[in-house]
């Protein structure tokens, strides 16, 4: 197995801390884990004596870290919703954060978006960024929700899964996403119009999540700063 860079180790700890930083948490992804079917929010509020509001959120997170997916399942004889289940996405317990990334082709990517030009290349970035995002947001089923502060802390999560060990954070009257570490390591210190894809991700997951939604990058480490501030505005 490949060693982890200091950026990508911290990465993978934030990650699964944000996943399982919480006992309750961990017994919740085991007891889903035995299940082959999956588990229901009542079925979890029920187990542990959870209110379910309060199940669904740590099967929330767990989805948004990527250790369980989704499926519907409609009820004996087709009438009424069909139950969302949470299913584990790998058959053995495993704690692996998908965190490496190919340095060639993050450079290669790097090179050719200067080769736009600053505004086309941070335009195209961007889209890149958007596209992705839904399909982060796609591939953790219906997670819309009314909550502007609950649909950031899960585009936190997810972002932390993809080794940006990013937490949301209130600032003043405003929330806003920090990112502690970046995947995509020195090649967007030397091409800074990365950080577009970023903030594509962010804006692509939130419109999915919960509506359009203003981002805008106030701070990066490309441009000195200690870590990079995502400022959203709903």
């Amino acid at each position: 197995m490949a060693a982890l860079s200091n950026t990508e180790f911290a990465s993978a700890v934030t990650a699964i801390t944000s996943a399982f930083g919480d006992p309750t948490r961990r017994e919740i992804y085991l007891f889903a884990h035995r299940s082959d079917s999956g588990v229901t929010a009542s079925e979890v509020a029920e187990k542990f004596t959870l209110h379910a509001n309060v199940a669904r959120h740590h099967l929330d997170k767990l989805t948004a870290g990527g250790y369980l997916e989704i499926t519907t399942e409609r009820p004996a004889g087709g009438a009424g919703r069909p139950s969302k289940r949470y299913k584990a996405c790998a058959e053995e317990v495993t704690l692996d954060v998908p965190v490496r990334h190919d340095d060639v082709l993050v450079e290669l990517l790097g090179r050719a978006l200067a080769e736009l030009g600053p505004e086309r290349a941070a335009a195209l970035a961007e889209e890149v960024g958007i596209e992705y995002g839904r399909t982060m947001a796609g591939a953790m089923g219906d997670h819309t929700t009314k909550s502007f502060r609950a649909a950031l802390h899960v585009v936190a999560d997810a972002l932390s899964a993809h080794g940006f060990a990013a937490h949301a954070e209130k600032e003043g009257n405003k929330l806003r996403i920090v990112t502690e570490h970046c995947p995509f390591g020195d090649a967007a210190v030397e091409h800074p119009v990365i950080c577009a894809v970023d903030r594509g991700m962010v804006k692509g997951m939130l419109g999915s999540l919960y509506g359009e939604t203003n981002v805008d990058l106030t701070s990066s480490v490309p441009g000195g700063d200690d870590h990079c501030v995502t400022a959203v505005d709903d």
